[in-house]
């Protein structure tokens, strides 16, 4: 199966992320009247296991990177141990900008006005939140690894431009670090990043994660599927940044058991969902995720992380 080279307009993507937007909906709404996708009490404690393998790490810090997780000895533990963990809440963002009066209702939960992003990165800070990369995670999740008190992700879909403009410097303020899932169709066009700023993440200790070439619906996908949407892109990200590509994100969320072997097969060591139920076989090929909606208040979006992980 062919494609036709073209980047997905801004309501092309909308409509292809249709129920993605009504699983948010629904999971904010949930929210507000107090239920999360998880209803059960949790401790607000360090993340940590005395009996766990040691894993190189250093203090976040907003000018230099942190030390990498050395992640090639680390051992993949069973699909039991793994979801027995605490979940680390991961926060996923696509545009920050502010809103116009063409932007549809549905369209604001994807988008961040800039001030309301400032807030929520403001009080994660406030609420003392240390973010953490990819590899991190698979060393907790497999090994249990040590974590920073009150670990969250920050991720961001898309390649848009102000994800370098705006989040990066808002970030670097508090000392926060984000994964970036790149859909490589985008790099260098309009209102999106170029290679130059991609490989400026990475060097400044980002992650860097592949989101497909043209945001396909995985689910979809046979045949020569794999090659243009997966192992293109991710040669392409690896030239870019002279680093492996592990870590995935799925388009829409949308996700199927037999796509995971070949994510597997090609090197990736987890890729994440939205908020739905993980797999109990595969649930590092299933992390979830909430989306960080425009509506929300500083103080939604943690009552939100406390309800939803």
């Amino acid at each position: 199966m062919g494609y036709e080279p073209r980047i997905p307009s801004f309501a092309a993507i909308l409509l292809f992320t249709y129920m993605k937007q009504q699983l948010l909906s629904l999971t904010a709404a949930a929210l507000l009247f107090g239920a999360g996708c998880q209803s059960k009490s949790q401790e607000k404690n360090t993340l940590t296991d005395s009996t766990s393998a040691t894993v190189e790490t250093t203090t976040t810090n907003a000018d230099q990177p942190q030390t990498p997780v050395n992640t090639a000895n680390i051992k993949v533990a069973d699909a039991k141990t793994i979801l027995a963990r605490k979940q680390v809440p991961v926060l996923c963002y696509h545009q920050i900008r502010d809103w116009r009066p063409k932007d549809s209702k549905s369209a604001k939960d994807y988008i961040i006005p800039i001030e309301t992003f400032k807030a929520q990165m403001k009080m994660l800070a406030d609420s003392g939140y240390h973010t953490i990369q990819p590899d991190e995670l698979y060393a907790y999740l497999n090994e249990g690894a040590p974590l920073p008190e009150k670990p969250i992700m920050l991720t961001f879909d898309d390649t848009d431009l102000d994800q370098f403009t705006i989040a990066e410097p808002t970030m670097k303020k508090y000392g926060f670090k984000g994964v970036f899932f790149i859909m490589t169709v985008s790099i260098g066009r309009p209102n999106y990043m170029n290679r130059e700023q991609i490989k400026t993440l990475s060097d400044q200790g980002h992650t860097i994660g592949s989101h497909t070439w043209d945001h396909q619906n995985v689910k979809k996908y046979q045949g020569k599927d794999w090659e243009t949407q997966i192992d293109k892109p991710t040669k392409t990200l690896e030239d870019i940044t002279g680093k492996d590509i592990h870590h995935f994100a799925y388009p829409f969320g949308l996700w199927n058991p037999e796509a995971i072997p070949e994510l597997k097969k090609r090197g990736f060591k987890s890729s994440f969902i939205l908020s739905t139920k993980r797999d109990e076989n595969d649930p590092l090929f299933t992390i979830r995720r909430i989306i960080a909606s425009g509506y929300w208040t500083p103080k939604t979006l943690s009552n939100s992380i406390k309800n939803s992980f």
